[in-house]
């Protein structure tokens, strides 16, 4: 029973992980969407191109998005992801707050989103394959 809940939690926290860089590729910086995010990359790295370099990043998000459902070495897609999500907001948090949706406050949401990734692939995914 417990195995079933767990194989069904993994399948939604994936989900709701790659519809995340999905929606923030897609939606937020390629159809920009989000005019925020291009002025945060604009604004950290003074360049004259930042729509091009913003759609770069959300193609870079929507090939994210595809790797996590993938389950192709998730273990190395996880870490790349905590290790993106952290950085990214330790930069904005110091060098562009006030473009923020919550201003500093974005820090907890990265951090809880990084939870759920470590979670998922390094807890859960773990019992799931451990049972195999």
């Amino acid at each position: 029973m417990k195995s079933q809940f767990a194989k069904k939690l993994n399948i939604v926290l994936t989900g709701f992980i790659a519809s995340v860089w999905f929606v923030n590729g897609l939606y937020c910086k390629v159809l920009n969407q989000v005019p925020r995010h291009q002025a945060i990359v604009a604004e950290i790295l003074s360049i004259e191109y930042s729509r091009s370099f913003i759609v770069l990043i959300g193609c870079a998000e929507i090939l994210m998005a595809i790797w996590v459902v993938s389950k192709i070495r998730s273990h190395y897609c996880a870490v790349l992801q905590i290790v993106i999500v952290a950085s990214m907001n330790i930069i904005e948090f110091f060098l562009v707050p006030d473009l923020l949706l919550w201003g500093q406050l974005n820090a907890v949401f990265a951090v809880l989103f990084i939870a759920v990734v470590y979670y998922n692939e390094f807890v859960l995914s773990r019992k799931l394959k451990s049972r195999l």
